[in-house]
Formats: C-alpha cells, sequence, structure tokens
C-alpha cells in the first residue's frame, strides 16, 4: 500500500482523531497508563512498608521490565489466533484482578511481587494486539504511524504525570488503597474497548483451531518466520538497539546529580528531560512533516540521535545534561518513518505477533541497559558511562541503519 497520506498536511493528529474506534483505543491507554503508572508507586511504596528492604522495593520495578520476554515469546501468538477486542479486554480484566488482590489487606510481599510479574507477562500480548488492531483500524498508511505515535506520546507523559500524582496520592492514602486506581483504570479500559470498538475475527487462519500446533508453538514458529526475513530483522534491531542505549542517562540520574552536587529535584528534572524531548520531537515531526518527509529522515535521526550523549565526557551543568538529554529524547522521532516501513513489511496474518514481540523486546532490552549502565557505573565514573553508552550506541545504530539500507 502505497505511504502518501490522504490526512491533510495542516491537521494530521485531527483527522486520526476523527476515527471513533480510535478515540475509545486512544482514552483507554490513557486510563489504564495512569493506574499503571500510580500502581507501580504504590506498589514499590508497600513493598517497603512491609519489608524495609530497598532490594525488594526496587524489585518490584524490575519486575516490570523482566517477564516481558516470556510473555512476548511464549503468549505472542494470541494476537493473531484470537478475535483482537476479545484479547485486548481479556488482558485488562486479569490485570485489574490482580491489582484487586494486591489491594487486599492479607496478601503477601511474595504474592505482591508474583502478581506484579503476571501483569508484566500479559502486558507485551495487550500491546502487540493493540498495535495491530490500529491496522485494522486507521488502515496501513499515515494515520497508522500517527496513531502509534500518539499512544507513545500519551506513555511518555504518563510517566510525567503519573508519577507526580501518584506522589501527592500516596500522601492521603495508604498504597493499598490507591492500588485500587489501578484496578479501576484496567476496568475502566476493558469498557472502552469492549463498547467503543468493532468485534473482528482472528487474524490468524489458525485463530479458532485451538489446538492446532499449540499456543507456544505458534508464537515461537511465527517468531521464527518473522526474523527470518531480512528486513523484518533490520526493522526490529532498529527499534530495539537505540532504547538499549538512551536508558543511560535516566538509569543513571540519581548517582549524576550526586556528582554534580544537585539534590532530589535535580534527579527529577533529568529524568523529565528525556521524555519531554520525546514527546516534542514525535509531536512536531508529526504534525508538521508530510509522510515521505517522515521517511527520509528516519535513518540520518537514528543514527545521530545518540551523538549527544558524548558532551556527558566533559561533564556538563545540570542545566546542558537536560538540554542533552532532551535532544536525544526528540530524536526519537526516527520511529515515525520505521513504524511504515515495518507494517509494509509484516504479513497480515504475522502483525500481531509481529508487534507482541516488538514491544516485548523494547522493554526487555531497555531493563537490560539499565541494569548494564548501573554495573559500569560500579567501576566508571557516570559521566564517562554516558559518553560511553553514546559512541558504542552510535556505532551500534549506525550498523543496524546499514542493514536497513542493504535489505531494501
Amino acid at each position: 500500500m502505497s505511504t502518501t497520506s490522504t490526512v491533510p498536511p495542516r491537521s494530521p493528529y485531527r483527522a486520526v482523531f476523527a476515527v471513533p474506534e480510535f478515540r475509545a483505543v486512544f482514552a483507554a491507554h490513557v486510563l489504564s497508563l495512569l493506574g499503571i503508572v500510580v500502581g507501580e508507586i504504590a506498589l514499590s511504596v508497600l513493598v517497603y512498608r512491609l519489608t524495609g528492604s530497598p532490594l525488594l522495593s526496587a524489585l518490584t520495578f524490575a519486575l516490570g521490565f523482566l517477564p516481558y520476554v516470556l510473555g512476548g515469546t511464549l503468549l505472542a501468538g494470541i494476537a493473531d489466533r484470537r478475535p483482537a477486542r476479545r484479547v485486548l479486554v481479556t488482558c485488562d480484566l486479569l490485570c485489574a484482578a490482580g491489582a484487586v488482590v494486591m489491594a487486599l489487606p492479607g496478601t503477601p510481599v511474595a504474592a505482591l511481587l508474583a502478581l506484579r510479574c503476571v501483569n508484566a507477562a500479559v502486558a507485551p500480548v495487550f500491546a502487540g494486539t493493540r498495535a495491530a488492531t490500529l491496522g485494522d483500524i486507521l488502515g496501513e498508511g499515515d494515520r497508522f504511524v500517527l496513531g502509534r505515535s500518539l499512544l507513545r506520546v500519551v506513555a511518555q507523559g504518563a510517566q510525567l504525570v503519573g508519577f507526580a500524582a501518584g506522589g501527592v496520592l500516596l500522601t492521603v492514602v495508604a498504597p493499598r488503597t490507591a492500588l485500587v486506581a489501578t484496578a479501576a483504570g484496567f476496568l475502566a479500559s476493558a469498557a472502552l474497548l469492549r463498547l467503543g470498538t468493532r468485534r473482528r475475527p482472528a487474524r490468524s487462519a489458525a485463530g479458532s483451531a485451538a489446538g492446532e500446533g499449540g499456543l507456544m508453538a505458534a508464537s515461537l514458529a511465527g517468531i521464527r518466520e518473522l526474523f527470518a526475513d531480512r528486513r523484518i530483522r533490520a526493522l526490529v534491531l532498529l527499534s530495539w538497539i537505540p532504547p538499549f542505549f538512551l536508558v543511560t542517562p535516566e538509569s543513571l540520574a540519581a548517582p549524576y546529580a550526586h556528582d554534580l552536587g544537585a539534590g532530589s529535584t535535580a534527579t527529577g528534572l533529568l529524568l523529565c528531560a528525556m521524555p519531554v524531548g520525546a514527546i516534542t520531537g514525535e509531536v512536531l515531526a508529526g504534525a508538521l512533516l508530510r509522510p515521505r518527509t517522515r521517511e527520509r529522515i528516519a535513518l540520518p535521526l537514528a543514527a545521530v540521535l545518540l551523538l549527544p550523549f558524548l558532551l556527558y565526557a566533559l561533564r556538563p551543568s545540570l542545566g546542558w545534561s537536560l538540554l542533552l538529554a532532551a535532544v536525544a529524547g526528540a530524536g526519537t522521532a526516527y520511529t515515525l518513518g520505521a513504524d511504515q516501513w515495518f507494517i509494509a513489511a509484516v504479513p497480515e496474518e504475522l502483525r500481531g505477533r509481529a508487534m507482541t514481540v516488538l514491544s516485548a523486546g523494547t522493554m526487555t532490552i531497555q531493563g537490560l541497559g539499565m541494569a548494564l549502565a548501573g554495573a559500569a557505573a560500579e567501576f566508571v565514573p557516570v559521566h564517562l558511562v554516558v559518553a560511553g553508552s553514546g559512541l558504542l550506541g552510535t556505532v551500534a545504530v549506525t550498523a543496524v541503519v546499514r542493514e536497513v539500507v542493504r535489505s531494501r
């Protein structure tokens, strides 16, 4: 399908919101995300109050990343073998039930952590199914790209608003009470998706044959088929490799603020800088640039987005550090072009699995990047770790960019 958009260039996002089904998906995304972010803070505080252990408290965040790889690998077939609306609503209801159990007064710490793992394993299936459904709702052209962009913008904004709201909420209510807000968010999302989107049949022909090949076998077979295609493999790496290095300044925000002699406020600002840059870059690129222009700049933008990190070698002040992180975040607008290539390269019957794997890999690789950055900072000054990440990342991303070009 041609990537030439029929969307008026001056109001591309307005045309996306003109689609009723997308409005339901978008509203559901906002509600569930805010609930998730508030729940992460509440669960972390609750575990710390119950155990007094900083390790277990931090583990509640880490468990939001680690199960992604299992859910995205072993359960990816659900996204294509079951009707999308049913998958989305079921995932929301499972997560709501988990949040309700977490909120119960007698739930032990082990169960809290286990439920956190379950929700994290479900998340990539939900994200992949929703991303594939956007192609049905918005088509495979520019509206799909802009719809994906809007969901990413909301995800970045939820980090900024949700963490602040969660912190304020926990000053007036107990952590278990705050977890009720998470359950409410998931239930509201399920209702919006059930009532606001159309029922569509399973994408894969095996969708009605529950036992055919087995779910895990179908998931793994689909993944093998995806990665056997050179073009798809290159585009997956283009989505995964930059985030692996981009998380370095965020994961080291607290120690870097300490090195600068700044306080917790500086840490918060460092954590906000990259999301602000990412939101600004995506919105401006989506609103001001035509589809072909976004595709044309995608690879050059990806190749240079980590270069600002090199200036950390000079141990920049807080103000310069915020600017460098924001500029790097703005570079993630390259995904607008990459999304169009990916949806065009993936066969319809594998789209749900492809989006699930893409989502799961992105989250997993970010968690791995955070862990490795922290390990490196045990032996190397923080500012040099960030600079080294920029250097190694630029080399790695440039290699991926070349592979994307060769795969055309």
